[in-house]
């Protein structure tokens, strides 16, 4: 028997079996973030290995900008505020949350999945690797300021990276062509390193645990994309493009009819 794939009830027929594949993938990508990622890690490797360059480099650059932070009060107080409120990972996360509301509003379903179980295996992701590692935080004299918890990766540098990814990745489709989206590119790129950057400069990171966290943070939504690309090309729709955002067609009434 060959069931027809023309016409209203085939097409409903293989996006029922799409849909099952993309949530197979979805989760699968989730479970296997922390390990796609080579460059992460090789870093991990040196980092439990207390490789004797790397512990150079992490010391030199916290020494030196903990003295420019001594030096600058309102510099510092600038830097805390950005990593306290701008940039804290409850606030990127808030903002992903009420993305994923109107993206349910808007009846966009799979890219709503796709944004929360992103900010969600960010979330597992970091704080497994963290426990696991137990790496210590900068401990310097006169410190600007505190942070709980271990050090590695940086929590703060891959909530930043997969929240910005996935703000880029939905919302392109409605930013016009040209400059707007070329602004939105570099406030996110701008913003990520201003993460890395405000963590290392307060103390409370090492430099190798913003460059994991940033490595990490990108094979999560590495791993997510791959899912919902898959889901794209088993239901019969074109592969998107980075600079298209994930859904070309949520800018249309009905995104994922």
């Amino acid at each position: 028997m060959v069931v027809r794939t023309t016409g209203p009830l085939g097409r409903r027929r293989l996006a029922r079996a799409a849909d099952r594949r993309f949530g197979v993938r979805l989760f699968g990508a989730v479970a296997v973030a922390a390990l796609a990622a080579v460059p992460f890690g090789l870093l991990l490797v040196l980092v439990e290995g207390r490789w004797h360059p790397l512990r150079v480099m992490d010391a030199g650059g916290a020494r030196r900008l903990h003295g420019t932070a001594l030096a600058h009060p309102a510099w510092t107080s600038t830097l805390r505020f950005l990593s306290d409120w701008v940039w804290d990972p409850a606030t990127l996360r808030t903002v992903v949350a009420l993305l994923t509301v109107w993206l349910l509003r808007r009846r966009a379903w799979r890219l709503a999945a796709w944004a929360a179980a992103t900010a969600v295996a960010s979330a597992l992701t970091g704080l497994l690797v963290k426990t696991v590692v137990e790496r210590a935080r900068p401990s310097l004299p006169d410190p600007v300021a505190q942070a709980p918890g271990f050090s590695f990766p940086s929590g703060h540098a891959m909530t930043a990276t997969t929240s910005f990814a996935v703000l880029l990745l939905v919302l392109l489709p409605l930013v016009p062509r040209g400059g707007p989206r070329i602004l939105c590119w570099c406030v996110s790129v701008l913003s990520v390193l201003g993460v890395g950057f405000t963590r290392i400069a307060l103390g409370v990171h090492w430099f190798s645990d913003v460059v994991g966290g940033w490595l990490l943070g990108l094979a999560v939504v590495a791993s997510t994309t791959w899912a919902f690309e898959a889901w794209r090309a088993d239901s019969g729709r074109g592969r998107s493009t980075m600079a298209e955002g994930l859904e070309p067609e949520l800018n249309e009434d009905a995104p994922e009819r």
